[in-house]
């Protein structure tokens, strides 16, 4: 369950039903698929069927992929698997192409254990497709049956991975083609990895719904995708023209990455936008909260607050020492992490910092999808109160041009 606490905005925000449906019919005509693809079974119950055929095979999953094509598998293997032991199949995003990232990957696997997992919507992503040759070269020359041990995720009919996929009979998965790659994380771009580490895909899409159902509705108290982009907004017009999310929970720290690039990439256009920054409870309290409490007066800060983990740690006492009475009150680490939040949170408020926090009763598979769609959502309304296209990128582009151009000049 998700819910906001908007105490300290210290501002109402509303707006009647009628506001409501004329931006859902605005982003209607846009014709984008991710808050439809929640519903499709077939995608489901083909990516769980492939999942238990593979299930025992390989000891890794590698991902080819970047952007919305890597942030939300990385997301989803933080949040919901152990921070530390990585059970087989274990899995590595390759979400760059430093070659010290890709040549210390080969350090740590075995080609004849390992799934690669090619993601490119497009099918002719650079970085995508030259780690393909690379990886793809080196099992033909371990002699490894490709089909057995790469899966194309890609246009459901045309670039170079859908072609290559029906010459040479590789497995593969559609990105529907009204869906962008940042809108992804609930196509097979994110299912299938989830699945193939064991997660629950079913319980993620009934949270993705959940949401999705709150996000057509008029009413304003249980649409929370339109109060964020409400909230978001409004400060927008008063010059808080950065949103710093801050995690107060280890495990959904990377939701926070997937997030910079859903809004960067959506809202960033034609000198308008909103710049995302990320944060971690406690930690950038040692770190960036001497800015965000004294230095320019041009933020929003959004709190996730998680209200049962998945253990409960006593903090012992063994010394008795001055100046650490403050201590001596037998209380867990979970107790500490939330009096320091909300002791946080209380100096932004004090300091005239707008904040508020989103609240979610435990980090598993339903409010994790229940998020994506929140923020996607939010994301859809923010588009259609800058008045701009949120779907589409074309400062991207451009600089996927000018690679292109440079690399045939060489």
């Amino acid at each position: 369950m998700i819910s906001f606490d908007l105490k300290n905005l210290q501002q109402n925000i509303t707006a009647n039903p009628e506001t409501i449906a004329d931006f859902l019919k605005k982003i209607a005509n846009r014709k984008q698929g991710f808050y439809e693809i929640v519903d499709d079974k077939k995608t489901l119950a083909d990516v769980k069927s492939f999942a238990k055929k593979m299930r025992g095979k390989y000891q890794d999953v590698v991902i080819l992929g970047i952007g919305g094509s890597a942030l939300g598998a990385i997301c989803l293997e933080q949040s919901l698997t152990h921070l530390f032991k990585k059970n087989a199949p274990r899995l590595h995003v390759l979400d760059n192409i430093d070659p010290t990232l890709i040549s210390e990957l080969e350090d740590v696997i075995d080609y004849k254990k390992t799934l690669f997992l090619v993601i490119t919507k497009s099918g002719t992503t650079p970085e995508t497709i030259t780690q393909y040759f690379y990886f793809r070269d080196k099992t033909n020359k371990k002699k490894l049956d490709p089909k057995k041990h790469f899966v194309f995720i890609t246009d459901p009919k045309n670039g170079f991975l859908r072609e290559l996929a029906t010459e040479e009979r590789i497995n593969s998965f559609a990105i529907p083609e009204n869906v962008g790659g940042r809108f992804s994380v609930l196509t097979a771009v994110g299912l299938l990895p989830a699945a193939l580490i064991g997660l629950n895909i079913d319980k993620l899409l009934a949270g993705a719904r959940m949401m999705r159902d709150q996000f057509l509705s008029t009413n304003f108290e249980k649409n929370l995708p339109f109060q964020l982009a409400k909230i978001q907004y409004e400060f927008s017009k008063k010059g808080k023209n950065i949103n710093v999310m801050i995690p107060y929970a280890q495990k959904i720290f990377r939701l926070a990455d997937w997030y910079r690039q859903l809004l960067a990439e959506s809202i960033g256009k034609k000198n308008l936008g909103i710049t995302p920054i990320n944060a971690l409870g406690v930690t950038d309290q040692h770190s960036q909260l001497q800015l965000f409490n004294e230095g320019p007066n041009d933020k929003l800060f959004i709190f996730i607050e998680v209200k049962k983990f998945h253990t409960t740690l006593k903090i012992p006492k063994i010394y008795q020492k001055s100046g650490l009475d403050f201590l001596d009150k037998n209380i867990t680490f979970n107790q500490l992490l939330q009096i320091e939040k909300d002791a946080t949170a209380e100096s932004l408020t004090k300091n005239n910092r707008p904040n508020f926090t989103i609240k979610i009763d435990a980090i598993n598979e339903e409010n994790l999808g229940a998020l994506f769609m929140l923020f996607e959502g939010a994301t859809a309304f923010l588009g259609e109160m800058f008045q701009i296209n949120a779907f589409d990128q074309p400062g991207v582009e451009l600089s996927k041009k000018l690679t292109k151009r440079a690399l045939l000049n060489l």
